[in-house]
């Protein structure tokens, strides 16, 4: 059975409607459906939805609008078809990959970083099942630039990773850039960290795998 039996993203789904998100939000960090989040949180009490900073009224789309939104749920919709549900050996080797992009290569500890929720939760989803975790040695670090809610992020990515949060260490507090209207990320950007050698060995030699399997160009 491949990793895709949803229950990860039940148990996400239900955290983050207990933080206040929306189903929309919870759909979009989880990539399911919102018919699916509506489903699996449907007897979860709800706090209230997270407050957002208010903006001025938009326009209705127009026809290229329109048309290229309907273009990406199209394409969405056929991306899902294709992959399908993954199996163990290709849930393993799509971590790898993910981890060989954007994971820390130094010996001693499992670092990964991102802002994209649905990366943190796959991460997180991955080096839980195929590998031996101490939950307590999990570590979580934040960026977040200033004035933004740190309360209401560090419950979004503790809910999203299933790290509790006072395994949140210091954050970092950027100072927001004053040319950008609005921040990027408004929840900030997450770094996990795992501090086991044999473990990020373990990662490593499936990484250095993967790529030595790796067709060249001629």
């Amino acid at each position: 059975m491949g990793y895709r039996g949803k229950l990860t993203e039940q148990r996400q789904a239900r955290q983050l409607r207990r933080a206040g998100l929306p189903l929309a939000e919870i759909a979009a960090a989880l990539g399911v459906s919102k018919s699916s989040v509506s489903l699996w949180v449907r007897d979860v009490e709800f706090a209230g939805p997270v407050v957002r900073p208010a903006r001025g009224r938009r326009r209705d789309p127009n026809a290229l609008q329109r048309r290229k939104q309907g273009e990406i749920e199209r394409l969405l919709e056929e991306g899902r078809a294709r992959v399908g549900r993954l199996s163990e050996r290709e849930f393993l080797v799509a971590g790898v990959a993910l981890y060989a992009g954007e994971g820390a290569k130094r010996d001693g500890a499992v670092k990964f970083a991102n802002s994209d929720p649905r990366m943190l939760a796959f991460f997180c989803s991955w080096l839980r099942h195929f590998f031996p975790i101490d939950e307590s040695r999990l570590r979580v670090h934040l960026y977040l630039h200033q004035g933004l809610d740190l309360a209401a992020a560090i419950a979004f990515w503790s809910a999203l990773t299933d790290i509790p949060a006072s395994q949140f260490t210091k954050p970092y507090r950027a100072v927001p850039d004053p040319s950008i209207r609005n921040a990027k990320h408004v929840r900030g950007c997450v770094g996990i960290r795992y501090s086991c050698s044999a473990t990020h060995r373990s990662i490593m030699g499936l990484v250095s795998a993967l790529l030595s399997d790796a067709v060249l160009p001629g």
